[in-house]
């Protein structure tokens, strides 16, 4: 008689639906991925991850970004077990802090000051603070579409949401710049800020870099009005260079929010900005009680001096490049349609055809089953840690999926 037993991971989707909510929150909740993908995981290391049913996989979410040298980097952890055998919270922080400050100082071309908080949100969300507070203005645009964080200005679930919430956010298209000049003259004398991705990323879709005349003319727009070019690195900021992203496209922002690749992993958020919006700095009140975690802020010393002494964006951007020309190869071979698009240290793959999804979810269940964590709609992510080795055992995975998709 064939006796089913649950796995580990069931078990404990089961425990967490008697105390959590749905079983999970947010961007991890389970329907965000066809059944067989793994909820809960056991441990990191290096660019591979175990889940608690024992299965190893070659990893391309990267934790959703913030692995960015590889779990558990030796100069990392070594930083880290330093700082905490001396304190992480304390009445106020540690020599940490301006070690990271004058850090992000030197390497960000626009940043004159920095300040810290913990998530993304937190992030972007003092950005909107500082612009409104600098210019004594309401107005905010953004990209219809983009995602800037979780809360209820920003937030792209309305659940929970109010008009009120919004009543100042106007929008307009990425990269269209007669919709961005449409949006700044809505806003008219009570602009206060234009917040931009650092490409255009929103889940499901296909990526797109930035047009530089687009930046150009969002940079243009916000210096007439003296409204603040907000750039929101959150997701992309220390993959596709150390100096903020729109540098690549010759552009440099007022205002950047930083997280996610910041401290390998560990929870911290960064705020940069010119002198022009150091006094709004100095007087608006943000604050959160693990704000100023010297681990935290340890961890992120330590994986800038590994980013910037090995060129990590160009290690990751060569690995991502590898994957990215072996997977057309393959399509192309199978005969099946797709799209590659986005920066190749943070690829997104979709298929042709494929409105629900399903192509996309059965090839990355295959790739699953031979250890490769994909994703079939969000974009994924390469770190430092990731090897020719790691891409070519990846690849013959894909492989095997295309072809198992070709065979039915």
């Amino acid at each position: 008689m064939n006796v089913h037993t649950e796995t580990p991971d069931q078990k404990l989707r089961a425990r967490a639906r008697r105390v959590i909510p749905g079983g999970m929150f947010g961007h991890m909740r389970s329907e965000g991925l066809p059944a067989g993908y793994p909820q809960f995981f056991e441990r990191g290391e290096g660019c591979h991850l175990w889940d608690v049913d024992g299965r190893r996989y070659v990893d391309f979410m990267c934790s959703w970004g913030p692995i960015v040298l590889g779990h558990k980097h030796p100069a990392v952890t070594e930083a880290v077990q330093r700082q905490m055998a001396a304190g992480d919270c304390l009445n106020g922080p540690s020599e940490r802090m301006v070690e990271l400050a004058e850090r992000l100082v030197d390497l960000i071309p626009h940043a004159d000051w920095a300040m810290f908080s913990k998530n993304g949100t937190d992030a972007t969300t003092t950005c909107v603070t500082l612009a409104r507070a600098a210019t004594g203005r309401r107005k905010i645009l953004a990209a219809r579409g983009a995602y800037h964080g979780a809360v209820p200005w920003c937030s792209p679930h309305p659940l929970g949401v109010t008009a009120e919430d919004r009543a100042h956010l106007l929008t307009f298209t990425y990269n269209d710049i007669a919709s961005l000049e449409a949006a700044v003259a809505s806003a008219g004398d009570d602009l206060a800020g234009v917040i931009v991705s650092a490409f255009r990323h929103d889940y499901g879709f296909d990526q797109e870099l930035p047009d530089a005349a687009f930046a150009k003319r969002a940079r243009e727009l916000c210096d007439a009005k003296g409204a603040a070019l907000i750039l929101d690195d959150v997701r992309a900021g220390f993959r596709l260079t150390l100096r903020g992203s729109w540098d690549l496209v010759g552009v440099q922002p007022d205002l950047s929010a930083w997280s996610k690749a910041i401290a390998n992993g560990y929870a911290l958020a960064a705020v940069t900005g010119n002198d022009r919006f150091r006094d709004a700095a100095s007087r608006i009140f943000v604050t959160g009680s693990f704000w100023c975690s010297a681990v935290s802020m340890a961890a992120a010393v330590a994986t800038l001096d590994v980013l910037e002494s090995i060129d990590g964006p160009r290690q990751m951007r060569e690995m991502g490049l590898r994957l990215r020309k072996g997977i057309a190869a393959q399509a192309k071979a199978a005969g099946i349609g797709i799209r590659q698009s986005g920066p190749p240290q943070m690829p997104t793959l979709l298929f042709d055809d494929d409105a629900d999804f399903a192509k996309g979810e059965r090839f990355t269940l295959e790739a699953l089953k031979r250890g490769v964590y994909l994703h079939p709609r969000h974009n994924m992510f390469l770190s430092t840690a990731h090897t020719t080795a790691d891409i070519d055992f990846a690849l013959e995975a894909t492989k095997a999926a295309f072809d198992a998709m070709s065979a039915t």
